[in-house]
């Protein structure tokens, strides 16, 4: 399978979305990347085990390649190779044009969030597993070393999905994606991707080393679940941060 790319039109657009930000991009906290590399190189020498044996059982189930490289957009708007282990058919882009093509729900659904919640293009077995425990996602600890994302931040987005964010744009291009982040913790598949916007704009305005420490560890229990939480749903509805703040967790001073 031949890895998506970003076309100049592309790279173009981005730029533009850069140049065109009324306020300069935010930087993260002080110590935010030194948490970054401490805990992603405890964490790659504690599950490398776990890295061989899933990639063992992707390539038994479907053969190779077993790690799949998507180009997402990171801070500033640069485009980077995001990885994650491959859970779908190789065809899987023929698979879903199809879809889309013949069924109306599908591709609403689609249009809404980017996700279809009986996705014809997993692996099964495997694949579905991967992606209800967020296993496929360990890779991008790899992406997290590099610089190229951080352990809490925005979801990684293509440059196709900036045109969604309007206004809030900057707020993702501020930041650097995250393994985990809000929308991870807040509902996930179960939140529409407006309210997706809203939390990644309100993580880059008022991320604090507090707030990622609550990220990171109500991460576990959602995963463990393998399901969507409900718990920053009055963060989503009141479009801003109060529910942290609420739980003691606000702003770093």
């Amino acid at each position: 399978m031949q890895d998506p790319r970003v076309d100049f039109g592309d790279i173009l657009s981005i730029e533009n979305y850069v140049a065109d930000m009324n306020r300069p991009l935010k930087s993260a906290y002080p110590g935010k990347r030194s948490i970054d590399i401490f805990i992603a190189t405890a964490a790659i020498l504690a599950v490398w085990p776990v890295l061989v044996c899933i990639a063992a059982l992707i390539w038994l189930r479907d053969g190779g390649p077993v790690i799949y490289r998507h180009t997402r957009i990171g801070r500033n708007g640069r485009p980077f190779p995001c990885l994650k282990f491959r859970t779908m058919v190789k065809n899987s882009d023929q698979v879903l044009a199809k879809l889309l093509a013949s069924d109306s729900a599908a591709r609403e659904e689609w249009k809404a969030s980017r996700k279809l919640q009986n996705d014809p293009r997993i692996i099964p077995g495997i694949g579905s597993f991967l992606r209800k425990t967020s296993l496929d996602e360990l890779p991008q600890i790899v992406n997290i070393l590099r610089g190229e994302m951080s352990l809490v931040g925005p979801r990684p987005v293509t440059a196709a999905e900036l045109e969604q964010y309007g206004s809030d744009v900057g707020a993702y291009l501020s930041m650097r994606p995250g393994l985990t982040g809000p929308w991870q913790v807040s509902g996930r598949n179960d939140t529409s991707y407006d309210d997706r916007v809203r939390l990644d704009a309100t993580y880059a305005a008022e991320n604090s080393i507090l707030t990622d420490l609550w990220i990171l560890l109500t991460t576990v229990p959602v995963v463990v679940a393998r399901r969507g939480a409900y718990v920053l749903a009055a963060a989503v509805t009141a479009q801003s941060w109060p529910a942290i703040g609420d739980l003691g967790l606000g702003r770093m001073v």
